[in-house]
């Protein structure tokens, strides 16, 4: 039996570290967390043990050493948990694409709408370039629910690593105020009431650190 251990940054501000923790919930895996503070003098010194890209989120698997948050959602699926990657072949191919779209895009809304999930901050960030990421996300979000949706209220109906890597946003976009849809806006209340997502939103909220959320890089 592995022996999993989950290096993360804040919940309040680490969105990447919530797409592999909550990817690992999801796939029912017990793991050890070990949470290093972002933006403090000895983060890099301290994630630097575990971590030979110096970022969080890291995955420890006894001897092996697993980084970037896709990576490690990728091997949760390939070891442990298949059915986290949809099923049928074409919406498997689409949640891969989106997943990586995810990963690659997006910089307009992570700069101005970071992560802070204790956060309220209506209307704020929302400029030109913003709102084309957040209509590109409304689109990606829309599009699988209508084709690939129908056996659940998740992308592709069930839990899958598309929601992982989406979920930040959802939070993002409550944080932000953003108004979507009503497809859309039922995607995300269906994300937000993820039990492991209660868990993650409540853990945050009893962080004690508070960090500027435009002077530092917390994506």
């Amino acid at each position: 039996m592995s022996k999993l251990t989950l290096v993360i940054g804040n919940k309040n501000y680490s969105s990447w570290s919530l797409r592999a923790w909550l990817t690992m919930k999801q796939a029912g895996l017990e793991f050890a967390e070990i949470r290093i503070p972002l933006s403090t003098p000895t983060f890099y010194q301290q994630v630097r043990q575990y971590s030979p890209s110096g970022q969080v989120p890291v995955l420890l698997d006894d001897d092996l050493t697993i980084w970037e948050s896709l990576a490690i959602c990728e091997y949760i699926a390939e070891n442990f948990a298949p059915y986290l990657w949809p099923e049928d072949r074409k919406a498997k191919a689409i949640a891969r694409s989106v997943s990586h779209e995810m990963h690659a895009n997006f910089f307009n809304l992570r700069s101005q709408m970071p992560m802070d999930c204790r956060g309220r901050y209506p209307g704020e960030g929302m400029k030109p370039d913003v709102q084309a990421d957040v209509d590109r996300v409304s689109t990606i979000w829309r599009e699988c629910r209508q084709k690939y949706g129908g056996n659940g209220d998740l992308l592709f109906g069930e839990f899958s690593i598309a929601d992982a890597m989406f979920a930040p946003v959802v939070s993002r976009f409550i944080t932000y105020g953003v108004k979507l849809g009503s497809v859309e806006q039922a995607y995300m209340d269906a994300i937000w009431s993820l039990p492991a997502i209660n868990t993650w939103i409540d853990a945050a909220a009893v962080e004690l650190e508070y960090l500027d959320r435009l002077s530092h890089s917390h994506d």
